[in-house]
């Protein structure tokens, strides 16, 4: 058990983005008594939980996590990953472990790995909605088993307690479900006494490594030394520095409220903290207050839908670049036309979207009158139907049109710039989030599964 204030190593913002190891070696000098570093996010989109696939490439995820595992190692502390894989389902915790039994074999160590599932049984969240067990988030509404059974993998945001049970049995690396970001990080300091508005909101803090600094491209990693009085952040690059504003900042990244923070069980309010610089790289926090509220888990389901078919052209036309949403009207109709003339009721309930890219592909919204031409124009075609055939179909009987469909009908047909042949691109399907919703529980443990893989025992064997 550590003596006087605890020291945790959170090594980079994501698993697999690219820890810096003499960052890490300069974290153990300084005493650290844990590694901690979330592996995951919903960023990315609903696929990686439906299908159970890491978005980060295998050997960046194993280049990263075996600095940490010797590091942990020859030091002697333990290896806190949360959201393994990407998304936290069990398919992503066990590749995730897989890598790990494979880096345990490279370095000749032998740790005890603590697995901790998030994935969560249906019938079991049914019976907790029918009890009136699971609440709505904006802007869902109520839940319904339909909705539940659609999901291909359905999570539960775990809070710090089960890495709590896992470091006191003795893991030395544990790689967890889906998590929040800052109860990975939390929870060593939890164990060990340290007070929980301190713990917490070192925790989110650091939940990024570096991008709490003033300088994010300079190194990834911070030092947390958490006391009984608050917490000091440091920079492991010593080119870099954090200061009140870069730190206290952190606080809005991925939250609405600069102040207040809803976690597994709680709410952080840093409404009182007060930050100051202690020197050139390092800033103490104190104040932070932790309130107690009744336990919730975010839950995360993700399932694949229908499929879509992608075409793509550049347009430098300045007849269309002048007058971009009267083409687009006219082209999408157009395209909605050719596509139901061509394959008939066969083609089902399709959709066909434009994306002007260069003009309002991001938000959608038609730029106010006045608005300067583009230079430049990408225009991404995407059929979205029942079946990869029939989305791929409609691109193909959409294909002329397409690339050179005029904005003046009395003018000869342009041709515009393709960037593939063959011009339409198979997406595959689409997956989307189904839940925005939490689970009301009585005991944070009672939605966790925690199995073990203890390569001590395997050797002995």
């Amino acid at each position: 058990m550590p003596s006087g204030p605890i020291k945790i190593i959170v090594p980079c913002g994501s698993l697999g983005a690219g820890v810096v190891e003499e960052e890490v070696q300069r974290g153990v000098a300084l005493g650290a008594h844990a590694i901690a570093s979330d592996a995951g996010s919903t960023d990315s989109g609903a696929a990686y939980l439906a299908l159970g696939m890491s978005k980060n490439n295998r050997g960046s995820v194993k280049r990263d996590l075996k600095i940490l595992m010797k590091a942990g190692a020859e030091a002697g502390i333990p290896v806190i990953i949360g959201t393994s894989g990407q998304a936290g389902g069990d398919l992503n915790v066990d590749w995730t472990r897989d890598i790990a039994v494979e880096i345990a074999g490279e370095l000749g160590i032998t740790p005890k790995i603590a697995l901790l599932y998030s994935e969560q049984d249906k019938a079991v969240l049914k019976a907790k909605n029918a009890a009136g067990k699971i609440t709505a988030l904006a802007p869902l509404g109520p839940l319904d088993d339909a909705t539940i059974d659609s999901c291909d993998h359905i999570v539960a945001a775990l809070g710090p307690e089960p890495y709590i049970a896992a470091l006191q049995a003795g893991a030395d690396v544990i790689l967890g479900g889906r998590t929040t970001d800052t109860a990975v990080i939390a929870s060593f300091a939890l164990l060990h006494g340290a007070p929980q508005g301190a713990s917490w909101h070192a925790g989110k803090v650091s939940e990024c490594g570096s991008q709490c600094s003033v300088h994010r491209d300079r190194g990834a990693g911070v030092l947390l030394t958490i006391d009984q009085d608050g917490f000091e952040i440091e920079t492991l690059a010593l080119n870099n520095q954090c200061t009140p504003h870069s730190v206290s900042a952190h606080m809005l990244y991925e939250n609405s409220d600069p102040f207040r923070l809803t976690e597994p069980g709680g709410v952080l309010d840093v409404t009182d903290a007060v930050y100051a610089s202690t020197d050139d790289r390092t800033v103490r926090v104190t104040g932070s207050v932790w309130d107690p509220k009744p336990y919730t888990m975010k839950l995360e389901g993700a399932a694949g839908g229908r499929y879509q078919t992608l075409m793509l052209v550049g347009i430098q036309d300045p007849d269309v670049l002048a007058r971009v949403d009267a083409f687009h009207d006219k082209m999408l109709a157009a395209l909605y036309d050719r596509a139901r003339k061509s394959l008939g009721p066969e083609a089902g309930d399709f959709h066909i979207s434009l994306r002007m890219y260069g003009w309002n592909a991001v938000s959608g919204d038609k730029p106010p009158p006045g608005t300067p031409a583009p230079r430049e124009l990408g225009v991404l075609f995407v059929a979205t139907a029942d079946t990869q055939e029939l989305a791929t179909q409609i691109a193909k009987a959409c294909n002329a049109y397409f690339f050179h469909y005029p904005i003046s009908m009395d003018k000869e047909l342009p041709s515009y710039g393709f960037a593939f042949t063959p011009a339409d691109v198979e997406r595959g399907q689409v997956y989307e989030f189904k839940l925005n919703h939490v689970v009301h529980v009585d005991d944070p443990m009672e939605l966790v599964r925690t199995a073990w893989v203890d390569l001590r025992k395997e050797e002995a064997a």
